[in-house]
Formats: structure tokens, sequence, C-alpha cells
């Protein structure tokens, strides 16, 4: 397919063909109601976006519509691939919600999201389920240590789990500020915790710069009643010692200098007291360069891109 980016479409187009072009990436067609969530950078009424998208002759020169999908010219072939891709996340769900709800129990653990291709309804035939874990200050890698124990159980009845993400609630402000981020952010699906994930929104709500309609959870929830707290904090007294304070700088300084050594010059892992982020294949950087090299396509775009570069640098 041969990309060509639309330099005469008004602002709000423009933002539109953005938001599909970058989805585009992963082989996922939208909807109109996915466009104005996740629509890049401009703040529109829903109304507004899905009237541009049916009656503007500029943009249907630039979008393909087919099924109530909206993708690139001469994608229309991944509107199935979504499709058949959707109807393999809805198996995986309760997978998902299942050791969530275990997950969550586990000592110390304060949220816990969904995240990944799954969050999306966009798995492939080879796909684990991506969480991201909030734990209690101070005992990130004890929490991490008991969370592993369930995936390696899950393992064994050919679920893999991949808890890739995790941070203390000292450090629910994300470092990366940039649209990979923001979407990784705003279209996470909490489980439990929805308190904290309510913080986290709040602590990082420079995505709405990328984002400004994806506020809450995504439209696709999974309903699910909070845990009780009391067993949870009965099992967590005996680890609240000086105990468990030792095993937790062990636990620490072990899998630091040992997740370290597997980075392979992947600038997006980080292993800190207060952080645990396991991104071992620089997705995020290639998605960011492909997505870049269309943006660049168009001095438009490179202009936005600038102009949204220097305005999270102000708000750093």
């Amino acid at each position: 397919m041969k990309l060509a980016a639309p330099t005469t479409l008004t602002q709000l187009e423009q933002a539109i063909w953005r938001t599909v072009a970058y989805v585009d990436l992963f082989d996922y067609p939208m909807t109109a109601v996915e466009i104005h969530r996740y629509l890049d950078g401009v703040p529109a009424a829903a109304s507004e976006v899905a009237k541009r998208l049916v009656d503007s002759p500029a943009l249907a020169d630039h979008l393909s519509h087919q099924d109530g999908f909206f993708c690139l010219p001469q994608r229309e072939d991944i509107i199935e691939i979504r499709q058949e891709r959707r109807r393999r996340s809805q198996k995986l769900w309760p997978e998902a919600v299942r050791y969530g709800r275990i997950i969550a129990q586990l000592p110390f653990v304060r949220m816990l999201a969904v995240t990944g291709s799954l969050a999306m309804n966009n798995v492939a035939d080879d796909a684990d389920i991506d969480y991201f874990v909030v734990t209690k200050n101070g005992r990130l890698w004890l929490t991490r240590a008991l969370v592993i124990g369930i995936v390696r159980l899950a393992a064994r009845r050919g679920i893999i789990l991949c808890p890739n993400y995790f941070v203390s609630e000292s450090a629910l402000t994300l470092p990366e500020r940039n649209i990979y981020t923001a979407r990784e952010i705003v279209q996470m699906v909490p489980l439990f915790g929805h308190d904290v994930y309510r913080q986290l929104r709040q602590n990082n709500c420079w995505a709405s710069q990328f984002m400004p309609n994806a506020d809450g959870p995504p439209l696709v929830q999974i309903p699910e009643p909070e845990p009780a707290t009391w067993p949870q904090t009965v099992v967590e007294l005996p680890l609240r010692t000086p105990l468990g304070a030792w095993l937790e700088q062990w636990e620490q300084a072990r899998k630091i200098e040992k997740l370290s050594k597997q980075q392979n010059g992947s600038g997006e892992s980080l292993f800190t007291a207060v952080i645990c982020k396991g991104h071992f294949q620089a997705h995020q950087q290639r998605t960011l360069t492909a997505y870049q090299h269309r943006l660049n396509t168009s001095t438009d775009f490179a202009d936005y891109t600038d102009k949204n570069q220097n305005n999270l640098r102000k708000s750093a």
C-alpha cells in the first residue's frame, strides 16, 4: 500500500486521519465511536466526528469505510482481521479476569489493569495477557515475586500472563510522555483498584494533550466487583515487619541485577525501587518510528508533531 498523507484537510479531519493511521500500524480499523475517543490532539464532540466521517468528501478520499469500520485506503482486509481477533479476545477475557482477581488479592497489590492488545480486543494467535500492576510503597519487588508465582501456575494451563509493568503508589506519574504511552494509559482496562486507577489518570493528565476525548476507562469494560480487602490485609501483616522490608531489599537487588542484564540495549525497560518496566522488545520505539514516518510525509503533520512535543516539554 502506498500511503499518501493528506494536506488539504481541516484540523479535525487531519486528527481523524492521524488517529486511523496510528492504529493501522496494528491492523486495527476503527468505528466512529472509537475514533472519537482516541482522536489525536483535537477535542471534539462525538456528533461532529461522526458527521465529518460521513459527510466530508475530502476525508473520504483518504479513508475507506466498510461494515461500520474506517481504515486507510486499500486496507479493507484488516476489517476481517479485526473481527477474527475480537472473537479470539472474547475467549481470552474470562481468563484475564479470573487470574486478575487472583493477582488482585495478593499482598500489597493496589490496582490491576489489562493493557496491550487484549485491552483493544485485538489479540493475535500467540497473544498473552498483559497486566499493569500498582503496588503498595516499599513492597513492589516482593509483590512482583508473588505475581510471578501466579504466572507460572497459569502457564501450566497454557495461559500466558505478562505482568510487564509494576509501579508503586508513589510512582503513578509515568516517566515517558508520548502518544504510545498516552494510548497505553487511556486504553488500559482497570479490573480492580478503581480508586487508584482514577489517581493514575489524574497524575497523567498530560495524556489528554494527545487524546482529549478519552476521559475515564475505555468503553469496553469488564464489570467486576472489588474483592474483600480484609483477607489481603491479614496476609500482609507478617510482611509489614522488618523481615518483610529485608525480603523486599533482597529481592529488589537480586532482580534488578538479573533483569538489567536482559535488556539487550532496549531503552524501554526500567528497573528501580518504585518501577519495574519489563519492556524488552523495543515495541514502543518501533511504533513511534513508523508513526513518525507517516507524519513526516506532510509538512502539516510535522508542524503538529513539533508543537505537541514543545507543549509536553513546557508541562513536564
